[in-house]
């Protein structure tokens, strides 16, 4: 019983989202610390992989990198339509960070997506963005008239989806890398070491993946609403 007690408090400490150091009295979590790491590799990432590129003969590497990245425009453009299409950019961009930060775990930290504070900072972001593209896309107007649509008593609904959706968006995505990070916490602790290895590809990998897709397509669908 003492070992279970143990090792509950053991995932409840890997849970807790520790200070790192602190910066003019302000502390540093350990998420704000992985995102910096996961921004500044795929800074430098981008910077290699867009190095030397030529519109005559193009090398390999340009021509791999540029049919992956029309590849990932197209598809959150057929999702956002052809007036969200300019917001595919940074479908794209919350894509890479999701898909990095859901499989930051193998590389011995924390995913910073296991950070609530992390997972609503992404939801508000998008929330922002959605209620932009519709107030760009319908004018101030058009935007405020779309909360009594299709008809005036539908008003409460409306206003209560503004704050119904980033909360959604936000546990949808904390809930799942969490319950992920559990599980396989609770298989490593009953077996031997060679079997949670299929468990952490299926959680890092496939399961990390599943939640990019999910995310950003709900936040894709979201803006498509509102711009059409």
């Amino acid at each position: 019983m003492k070992k279970v007690d143990a090792y509950i408090e053991t995932i409840k400490e890997e849970m807790n989202c520790h200070t790192v150091f602190t910066l003019g009295g302000v502390g540093i979590k350990e998420s704000v610390v992985a995102t910096l790491i996961i921004t500044t590799v795929v800074f430098l990432v981008g910077l290699i992989v867009t190095s030397g590129l030529r519109v005559e003969n193009p090398s390999r590497r340009q021509l791999a990198v540029e049919s992956f990245v029309l590849w990932l425009e197209g598809f959150y453009a057929n999702t956002l339509g052809e007036k969200g299409r300019r917001y595919a950019p940074y479908m794209m961009t919350i894509a890479c960070y999701v898909a990095i930060a859901n499989i930051f775990d193998i590389f011995g930290m924390k995913p910073p997506t296991k950070d609530m504070n992390c997972t609503a900072a992404l939801a508000i972001m998008t929330i922002v963005l959605v209620q932009y593209a519709g107030i760009r896309a319908r004018g101030v107007k058009g935007w405020i008239h779309s909360f009594v649509e299709p008809m005036p008593a539908m008003l409460p609904m409306n206003i209560l989806e503004l704050f119904i959706k980033p909360v959604s968006l936000c546990m949808r995505l904390f809930g799942n890398v969490l319950g992920a990070f559990v599980v396989m916490s609770l298989v490593q602790g009953l077996t031997k070491f060679i079997l949670p290895v299929p468990f952490a590809l299926y959680f890092d990998f496939f399961d990390g993946l599943i939640q990019v897709y999910v995310f950003t397509f709900l936040s894709s669908m979201y803006i498509s609403e509102a711009v059409e």
